[in-house]
């Protein structure tokens, strides 16, 4: 500590001690910071207060998704063993037993993290808080005791120098809250650091470049305050969410398991329905999300391999190949842009040339830098309006983005939970459609949009698909979700309609090398990098990026490019951040991966360099510990003229 404060002092830092701050006041250009010993004005104001972060979120009306924990280690006296050795002992985690170990001095440092978790002023610190250890509890970790003696033999030989039990905060994730805040003017967060000194630098030199350069050199999401709603300022979700966080500290999640803590919170109006007809759910932004339907009695196991639900998955994306296939789409960000100025701002925040009336079209946003904001879908319904959509999870930090670039004469609204939807995807959906309209539904294009009578519903259609299959997106209010739900199945009765979830979407897509945020598209990569340039329309004049793109574009290159790769796997694919060799040489990293049940093969997405990115190109992924050979492929295995989805 003592050494970051001289640090910052001989950089022009004033540190003042023992003066809290009492009220926090806006005044339209600056903030007026009122402390026991007078009043600041600040530019900025950064919310890095610890214990006390939710205290200092509500002088400005924010209830932060924060909590403090209590937690025990303890430290031994010396250890003739320890003392022995002329090199520091490594760092140590039993993953069974909750515990870690390090050396500390001649003795060594254990501490744990238990399933029996117990928070600490679950509303912050009180003001009067220094730095007080609080009362061991040995009792309620007497288990994770018990195992650490054991594991480490030599604790029976000693005895324990001191006792600490002291008081952390998490977020629900436990991931650090830093960024700017929407909804409060020049206020940013550097708080729910749960590993200050390990944690502190990255989170000071982030906050620092966004301060100063608007953005971040590295993708700053997993930190970044948007990615909580204020679906996550309920004490409740806090509490159920950081206590299952901690407890879960040393505990395998795999990549199939869905966590239990704080759901379900948001469920779309036909949930219940979709429940009872054997939906199982995931979560994304506090949203009950659908991943596939199952028989009551079917329990998924957990596993790094592939799961108990392949075959019902493979069942799912066989339907939506040869036939058709009903999915929810509430799960996606909906934003309406109107006003006088809508279209010619959308032309300057998009790389994309805007869709004509009528139409759809996918969108690249950018930032100045010319790295990545956004893959989006544009809709242009004529009227003078448009939707912009989106991932679900990034509603907030998309509309942080707007409303930082926004322009007189624009508005832009939200409108994520009073649209909703369910989307047709297979060959036979263009049937399904048919018979609840008078209108001519083959006469719409692929990309097409408009407003359709369909029974009783007077709805927004767009034909696309993010399976590749001739798709309907059909979109109504949320109090006609279950309505629509029941019309379709029944009019697609017939065709032999099955509902279906993101599992075998994700599949679906797969095949058709179709990226996704988060996985092959992050803010910290270019349209270059990730093929993403094929969309912008470089002769359309000045938009957001386009100096920075053009840049790449004429210059180098990217040092990375996206490619598909087929995966010589058995019982378990690749799903992200698995190393890509070429020989003994790292070239990469999966960015996606799972398998294609319609081309029968194991897929993946990755971003390796451009010398091993060319199609035939032998490579190896490590999947579940075991080296795979791999072959970079031309993209979309299936269907690669996308004739399916255009017919």
């Amino acid at each position: 500590v003592h050494a970051y404060a001289r640090a910052a002092k001989m950089r022009g830092a004033e540190i003042i001690e023992h003066n809290r701050v009492l009220e926090l006041n806006w005044k339209g250009d600056a903030w007026e910071v009122v402390t026991e010993k007078g009043t600041i004005t600040a530019e900025h104001v950064v919310n890095a207060a610890g214990l006390w972060a939710k205290q200092a979120g509500r002088m400005v009306g924010l209830e932060l998704p924060v909590a403090p924990l209590a937690h025990h280690y303890f430290l031994t006296e010396t250890i003739p063993e320890v003392a022995a050795l002329d090199f520091e002992v490594p760092m140590t985690v039993d993953l069974e037993g909750f515990t870690y170990m390090r050396q500390d001095q001649k003795g060594i440092l254990v501490g744990i993290y238990e399933i029996n978790h117990q928070h600490w002023m679950m509303d912050g610190a009180p003001w009067n808080y220094g730095i007080e250890l609080l009362q061991e509890d040995t009792d309620r970790i007497e288990n994770e005791l018990t195992l650490a003696f054991e594991r480490y033999p030599c604790l029976n030989e000693v005895g324990i120098r001191n006792w600490v039990n002291g008081a952390f905060t998490f977020s629900p994730d436990g991931n650090p809250l830093v960024g700017p805040v929407a909804s409060v003017p020049n206020y940013w967060l550097a708080c729910g650091v749960m590993a200050g000194f390990l944690q502190g630098g990255g989170v000071g030199k982030t906050l620092a470049e966004w301060m100063i350069h608007g953005d971040t050199e590295a993708d700053a999401w997993p930190m970044d305050i948007a990615r909580y709603g204020d679906f996550a300022s309920n004490n409740e979700y806090i509490k159920q969410t950081t206590g299952q966080f901690y407890s879960r500290r040393f505990v395998m999640t795999y990549p199939n398991e869905q966590l239990p803590a704080g759901r379900p919170l948001k469920m779309a109006p036909a949930h219940s329905e979709m429940t009872a007809a054997g939906c199982r759910w995931g979560v994304s932004w506090g949203l009950e999300t659908p991943l596939y339907f199952a028989p009551e009695w079917f329990e998924e196991t957990p596993t790094l391999r592939r799961s108990n639900a392949h075959d019902i998955v493979a069942e799912e994306c066989r339907k939506v190949r040869t036939g058709v296939g009903l999915v929810d789409i509430a799960g996606f960000s909906r934003f309406k842009v109107s006003g006088p100025g809508a279209e010619a701002w959308l032309d300057r925040i998009m790389a994309t040339r805007l869709p004509k009336p009528g139409r759809a079209r996918l969108a690249v946003m950018l930032s100045p830098e010319g790295k990545l904001k956004g893959d989006l879908t544009l809709f242009n319904w004529g009227d003078g309006t448009f939707w912009i959509m989106g991932s679900y999870y990034l509603r907030d930090w998309h509309m942080r983005w707007f409303k930082q670039h926004l322009e007189d004469g624009v508005e832009v609204h939200d409108i994520g939970d009073n649209v909703v939807g369910f989307a047709l995807s297979g060959p036979k959906s263009r049937a399904v459609i048919e018979k609840l309209t008078d209108r001519d539904v083959g006469a719409l294009p692929f990309m097409g949009c408009g407003d359709f009578d369909l029974g009783l519903i007077r709805a927004r259609v767009g034909r696309l698909s993010v399976s590749g299959e001739l798709g309907y997106e059909i979109h109504c209010r949320a109090s006609e979700h279950i309505a629509l739900r029941r019309m379709l199945l029944e009019a697609g009765a017939s065709e032999g309609i099955h509902e279906y979830g993101f599992n075998a979407l994700m599949s679906l897509r797969l095949e058709k090398s179709f990226g996704v945020w988060s996985m092959e598209f992050t803010q910290d990569r270019t349209p270059g990098m990730t093929g993403m340039d094929r969309w912008i329309a470089w002769d359309k004049g000045d938009f957001t990026g386009r100096a920075a793109a053009m840049a790449e574009r004429d210059g180098n290159g990217p040092a990375q490019k996206l490619v598909t790769l087929e995966v010589a796997a058995t019982n378990a694919d690749a799903s992200g951040y698995e190393p890509v060799w070429s020989g003994d040489r790292r070239v990469g990293f999966v960015t996606s991966g799972g398998y294609g049940h319609t081309v029968d093969k194991s897929l993946a997405m990755a971003l390796v360099d451009v010398e091993a990115s060319e199609v035939g190109q032998e490579l190896a992924v490590h999947v579940v510990g075991e080296l795979r050979g791999a072959r970079v492929i031309d993209p979309s295995p299936h269907d690669p003229t996308g004739k399916a989805m255009r017919g």
